[in-house]
């Protein structure tokens, strides 16, 4: 598996107040889009979220979004290794991801950019 980088996770209370700030630290522009009720912005290496309460609730326990080259490769390692695989692979508005937990008990999500 190719670690290709990762994203912090930042709930935010108003997502379009925030953007700009994030837009400035960066130097990026904020791509947008929806899931599940929450809005997201991807701004750098910044993910910003912003939603009901009950969908952030679940979002705050993961640790990172991972950048990988293959979701299917990331799967049978984080496998291989122990992790649990809570959810995925399934399809996002980029391409795909997977929610897994290490032995250790941290969450984090893993991404690929390869069309569903």
């Amino acid at each position: 598996m190719e670690i290709l980088g990762a994203s912090l996770r930042i709930c935010v209370d108003d997502l379009e107040a925030a953007i700009p700030f994030y837009e400035r630290l960066s130097g990026g522009t904020a791509l947008r889009f929806e899931r599940g009720g929450v809005q997201v912005a991807a701004v750098g290496s910044f993910l910003l979220m912003s939603g009901p309460e009950a969908e952030l609730e679940v979002l705050r326990r993961v640790t990172a979004t991972i950048a990988v080259r293959d979701v299917d490769a990331a799967h049978r390692l984080l496998d291989g290794l122990g992790a649990r695989i809570l959810a995925g692979p399934v399809p996002t508005p980029a391409g795909r991801n997977l929610l897994a937990m290490h032995p250790d008990g941290s969450v984090f999500e893993y991404v690929d950019q390869q069309p569903s």
